[in-house]
């Protein structure tokens, strides 16, 4: 009989026998907890499904976003749910749809079994590591001001070696800081690439960058054209962890 967290990768699985949890739907091995905002959520976002090529399951939270920027205690309960929830219908590894996650990162990890990613900004331990410690990383943030050592620490790091960049101000990113209908994402894409080009001609120490927001993945590819250099975001991420949980078996040749 196989465990219901198996893979059925050819016909002699399939025909087996499986169990698996008590859940209306099944499939998705990523469970993302998103905000409720509006704004146009392009393919890249986070909150657009068509980014992945996998299936994904979204659970929507209901509070401004200024409070999971401060890290509102009032707010836990709900995103603490909204992961029990997900886990209940049956992912493997849970996803949080903005970096300010990160202020819940242990609450939820010590709250399901298992694996818990709540922000993008989990990653900057992993690449201290793998770039020259003599290098920086350069943080695009949508709220500059709330990147600080408290949210930090929450994530295993600190602002060493940090160079944060916020984007929140500007007025091609406000549709999606304000949360307004329409988004001007040419214009949005061109000024976040001159601020990378710009950021990195004042600072040649930067050895990579990563994007806290879950809004800016779409243009990852832009900016790594316009600095030459490694861009990290919430779908490098995203990605690492759906291979960690959904393991495969390689056929080829040698």
């Amino acid at each position: 009989m196989a465990n219901w967290k198996s893979n059925i990768e050819n016909i002699h699985e399939l025909d087996g026998v499986h169990e698996t949890l008590v859940s209306y739907t099944s499939g998705f091995a990523i469970g993302i907890i998103a905000v409720n905002l509006i704004y146009p959520k392009l393919p890249g976002n986070v909150a657009n499904a068509t980014t992945y090529p996998f299936p994904v399951k979204y659970k929507v939270v209901e509070f401004e976003i200024e409070q999971l920027f401060a890290g509102d205690p009032a707010i836990r309960d709900q995103i603490v749910n909204a992961a029990k929830e997900l886990e209940a219908e049956g992912v493997r590894a849970i996803i949080g749809a903005c970096g300010y996650f990160a202020h819940f990162q242990q609450i939820i990890a010590d709250e399901v079994d298992i694996p818990v990613f709540m922000s993008s900004l989990c990653q900057v331990p992993m690449i201290k590591t793998g770039i020259s410690s003599k290098k920086k990383i350069a943080v695009f943030a949508a709220s500059g001001d709330d990147l600080d050592n408290e949210i930090l620490a929450k994530v295993g790091t600190d602002s060493d070696r940090l160079i944060v960049q916020n984007v929140g101000n500007l007025e091609s990113f406000s549709a999606i800081r304000w949360g307004r209908p329409e988004l001007d994402n040419g214009k949005l894409k061109k000024d976040l690439c001159d601020i990378a080009a710009d950021l990195v001609a004042r600072n040649p120490d930067i050895g990579a960058i990563l994007l806290e927001c879950s809004d800016l993945p779409p243009y990852a590819k832009a900016i790594q054209a316009a600095t030459g250099l490694p861009v990290f975001d919430f779908n490098s991420m995203i990605d690492m962890v759906y291979h960690a949980v959904v393991q495969k078996t390689y056929y080829g040749y040698f």
